[in-house]
């Protein structure tokens, strides 16, 4: 691959020329703000906190989707660019729950991170605030609406599955939202509670239910663990406090698989000092099942308690 010079806030480098700007300021280790962007995912530029200003260019660019190039000269903290941010995040703030102090996600939200850089607060205003709807139907997943920025990291990570295809947006401007199927609960839509989408969201409207109100990050430990339920490994944590293993949460798929619920129960059940009780959806209803049938090993335990019979 072909390398291009290129200098980002008095820095200069060489990067391959197939990079996007965020990835060569990455090298430099200058941090460029930025909602909906994720290396695995297809590129969007939907929440515009990235916007850069170019040398020569008359207007900001977002440096997700903008690729480099020979000579490129690029600030990320020009007054102008930091200006825009802050109205960015102000306007986010304006439609968001003013409850950080006891969110699940505090102390991880990229929305708190960005909006305490850039000195941006909540403020009172008499307009209109999205739904404040929330789905409590899944064992596994809390989805609040009144969180959700749109930036459709979790519709683009569930639709990359072939078998899923999931999350979707539903209405029109003001009114888009983050729907399930055709606007099901999740416990009634066709969802496989993988927690995939809730480990790309960077604020706290999808929240791991299994984690919630147990420990926040810096309570207690967090220990990364691989998948034994099958070869691939996917990326899990565990999570302790005084001494325990409470919980365990998704972390990322290992390349080319999907995350599923089996490696998740699989994962809780080796890790955990007192699991809790598993769910298993059956016509669009969760009920409560065994660890058994939860990881599929009915057939196989009773097998081998008859073989041990008859020895």
């Amino acid at each position: 691959m072909e390398n291009i010079s290129i200098t980002i806030d008095g820095k200069k480098t060489t990067v391959p020329k197939d990079y996007n700007i965020i990835q060569a300021a990455k090298k430099l280790k200058i941090d460029i703000p930025a909602l909906c962007y994720d290396p695995n995912l297809e590129i969007v530029g939907a929440c515009r906190l990235c916007l850069v200003e170019i040398e020569g260019n008359r207007k900001l660019e977002t440096a997700c989707s903008t690729k480099v190039r020979e000579g490129m000269v690029v600030y990320t903290e020009s007054e102008k660019v930091v200006k825009m941010r802050r109205e960015i995040l102000q306007l986010l703030l304006d439609n968001h729950p003013n409850d950080c102090l006891t969110c699940q996600k505090a102390g991880e939200c990229l929305l708190q991170k960005y909006a305490y850089r850039y000195n941006v607060k909540f403020r009172e205003h008499d307009g209109a605030r999205h739904s404040n709807y929330i789905d409590t139907s899944s064992p596994y997943i809390l989805k609040d609406d009144s969180k959700c920025i749109l930036c459709g990291k979790c519709v683009r990570t569930c639709y990359e599955i072939q078998d899923r295809k999931v999350l979707s947006f539903a209405g029109r401007g003001f009114d888009t939202r983050v729907v399930a199927n055709t606007d099901l609960s999740l416990e009634e839509s066709t969802c496989v509670s993988c927690n995939r989408c809730v480990t790309v969201c960077p604020v706290g409207a999808l929240i791991d239910k299994r984690v919630l109100g147990k420990t926040r990050i810096w309570d207690g430990g967090i220990k990364g663990v691989k998948c034994k339920a099958c070869d691939y490994g996917c990326n899990f944590e565990v999570l302790s406090k005084d001494g325990k293993n409470i919980a365990v949460r998704a972390k990322s798929p290992t390349e080319g698989r999907p995350l599923c619920l089996k490696g998740r129960m699989t994962t809780e059940l080796l890790y955990l000092d007192n699991p809790e009780t598993p769910y298993k959806k059956e016509n669009g209803e969760f009920k409560e099942a065994t660890w058994k049938e939860i990881l599929g090993l009915e057939g196989i335990l009773d097998k081998v308690l008859v073989e041990d019979d008859k020895k």
